[in-house]
């Protein structure tokens, strides 16, 4: 009901000339919208988690509306430095997207060249290193991928009781016991890639050839080297996607992965995104310490001048959200119209 009371009032917003007010106005150009994205399918990924990746054709219908519009699209760090300095260009977008998986390289890559936007991304570093699927990723889909299977045992892997395969909710008990199982035996990542490989052996699922199309993996160092010399920046997203609560893990954690992007990119990384869009107070000097210029979260809003560099707001966008919000967040309506913009992060690594 309130998804549809939404819609009817944006297209009312929209036939009544509001949008084109609103994204013309003084108080949009003083504001930056960061679009973010993690995942575009290479396959069926969108259908198993519409939350975290989106078609291909979902994120053309994207580019063609900020090129319609006439947005401006700018590279991040000129962005944030104009948001700050209050020089932003009218209708000010800069895009992301996080972790730095193969689909980028494939799928997204090509299609921003096409539109010549340029994007940033945060780039977590261990994978692009041990090229095998993420393993916390690597598990719900394979489960989702077995889900007309019926009934399965898994008890070799920590799980109990039997799964009930076509159940959503018994997939992700099934996946939280699975991840802490291994947590418990503080596994490596080559004991965790072994792992799933049985499991999919267990759920007769080529692991073989879900490796060698590259799903759930990402980007390899040749990879982010031709990109980086093309010109799309890379910033930091942690080495191994997490952030440690101890002040010398979590900072090392970003001197690893600034390490990496520099001999890799040819960069010195400035820019931050928080793993899971999660964030602490205690995290801000940290990061200050480590001479980062900003930092983006998952929280939902425009980034105005008055907020905190290292506190920077975005907007996810998923397989679920219309072409109509899109546009309501882009021309800055969304904003009016947002009740909830503090993330509910469900992304772990």
């Amino acid at each position: 009901m309130r998804k549809f009371v939404r819609r009817a009032a944006l297209i009312g917003l929209k036939s009544s000339g509001v949008f084109h007010l609103v994204e013309n106005s003084e108080w949009r150009r003083k504001r930056l919208l960061i679009l973010c994205y993690h995942g575009v399918s290479l396959e069926d990924e969108h259908e198993w988690w519409p939350g975290l990746y989106v078609s291909p054709e979902h994120l053309e219908r994207r580019l063609q509306i900020l090129k319609r519009g006439n947005y401006n699209v700018l590279p991040l760090g000129e962005a944030v430095q104009r948001l700050y300095r209050e020089d932003l260009p009218p209708r000010s977008v800069a895009i992301t997207f996080d972790d730095g998986n193969y689909d980028f390289y494939r799928q997204a890559y090509p299609r921003l060249k096409q539109y010549d936007f340029p994007a940033t991304v945060y780039l977590t570093t261990y994978y692009s290193e041990y090229q095998r699927p993420i393993f916390n990723l690597a598990c719900p889909y394979m489960l989702w991928k077995a889900r007309e299977r019926g009934t399965i045992d898994l008890a070799e892997f920590g799980v109990s009781p039997t799964v009930a395969l076509a159940s959503a909710e018994a997939r992700k008990e099934a996946t939280t016991q699975l991840l802490q199982w291994c947590e418990r035996q503080n596994l490596s990542g080559e004991q965790k890639d072994q792992v799933a490989s049985a499991l999919a052996q267990r759920l007769q699922i080529d692991y073989n050839e879900l490796c060698s199309k590259r799903i759930l993996q990402l980007m390899n160092r040749q990879e982010v080297g031709e990109l980086a010399r093309t010109g799309v920046d890379f910033q930091l997203h942690t080495h191994r996607h997490r952030t440690p609560l101890n002040e010398e893990s979590f900072r090392r954690e970003i001197r690893e992965n600034r390490d990496w992007i520099a001999k890799v990119a040819g960069s010195v990384g400035a820019h931050f995104c928080y793993p899971s869009g999660v964030y602490r107070p205690e995290f801000l000097p940290w990061l200050s310490k480590e001479h980062i210029v900003s930092a983006t979260t998952c929280d939902t809003d425009l980034a105005s001048p008055q907020g905190n560099p290292l506190l920077l707001p975005r907007l996810v966008d998923t397989s679920g959200r219309s072409d109509l919000e899109f546009a309501s967040w882009v021309n800055g309506v969304g904003h009016f119209l947002s009740l909830r913009k503090a993330a509910q992060s469900t992304y772990t690594d």
